[in-house]
């Protein structure tokens, strides 16, 4: 398994010999609802080129940190898509060709080879809920879990044990609303209930620079080391990485007995 992180939440994912971009965002700014002086999120490096040969495009929700209209406007529309309900129709309107919605509990089965399985993911207001992916290599067995808000949902251990976790390790606060991301409320829980052999951490990674009156009011809470810290205390080896922007991993997993 190899990943290269691109900032924000957006990563490759390169299994057996398949190559799956998650939540791109990787061109242009981050504007939320159009209103830069909201909220704006800009990278320090601008890539030389999009990733290709993609496979399949993964999206776990809708909104603009996970469904970045402006990258996807770039990348070829007859790329297969898997997304939330909400993600799903993001892509609808931009014309690709190719789009699955998945609800939790439903699959997508990639060349054979790969399954997709969506899971409850982050509620999105009283009324939504996006999803989270449980990604298996059907060969191997090789398994990976994605969710970038913290809301690992409680039937996700009866997959244990998942080799490789991406989720914020990192909560963020803001006034009268509470958490939107809740990583260090529940990695260290995470990490108990499906013991991965590495926890990549995603959402507040690859130096970007935010601006705007939202990113005045979050206030941010927990690090890699607390969660370091808090496994030892608990006797799990799972190793955390800090993904570097643009450099691929390369993980060398160890067989896992359920």
């Amino acid at each position: 398994m190899h990943l290269t992180y691109f900032g924000a939440n957006s990563w490759l994912l390169e299994l057996g010999q398949h190559r799956i971009l998650i939540d791109p965002w990787l061109v242009g700014s981050l504007i939320f609802g159009n209103l830069p002086w909201f909220f704006k999120g800009d990278k320090p490096q601008v890539l030389d080129a999009l990733p290709n040969k993609i496979d399949l495009i993964l999206l776990s929700q809708g909104l603009e940190d996970h469904a970045h209209k402006p990258t996807l406007k770039m990348l070829d529309k007859t790329i297969p898509v898997v997304g939330s309900t909400s993600a799903a129709k993001v892509v609808k309107e931009l014309g690709y060709t190719q789009v699955t919605s998945l609800t939790p509990n439903q699959t997508f089965i990639l060349a054979n080879q790969v399954e997709i399985r969506a899971l409850p993911g982050a509620p999105i207001g009283p009324l939504q809920q996006e999803n989270s992916y449980l990604i298996k290599q059907l060969d191997s067995g090789t398994s990976l879990y994605y969710e970038p808000h913290g809301y690992p949902p409680i039937e996700l251990k009866n997959y244990a044990p998942v080799d490789v976790v991406i989720s914020p390790v990192i909560t963020m606060e803001l006034p009268l609303l509470g958490s939107i991301i809740q990583g260090n409320k529940t990695a260290l829980q995470l990490a108990q209930s499906v013991k991965p052999q590495v926890f990549l951490n995603t959402a507040a990674g690859g130096n970007v620079q935010y601006s705007g009156l939202l990113n005045y009011l979050i206030r941010i809470v927990g690090s890699m080391d607390e969660l370091r810290s808090q496994l030892a205390q608990h006797n799990l080896p799972t190793q955390v990485i800090d993904p570097q922007l643009k450099e691929p991993i390369e993980l060398n997993l160890l067989p896992q007995v359920a």
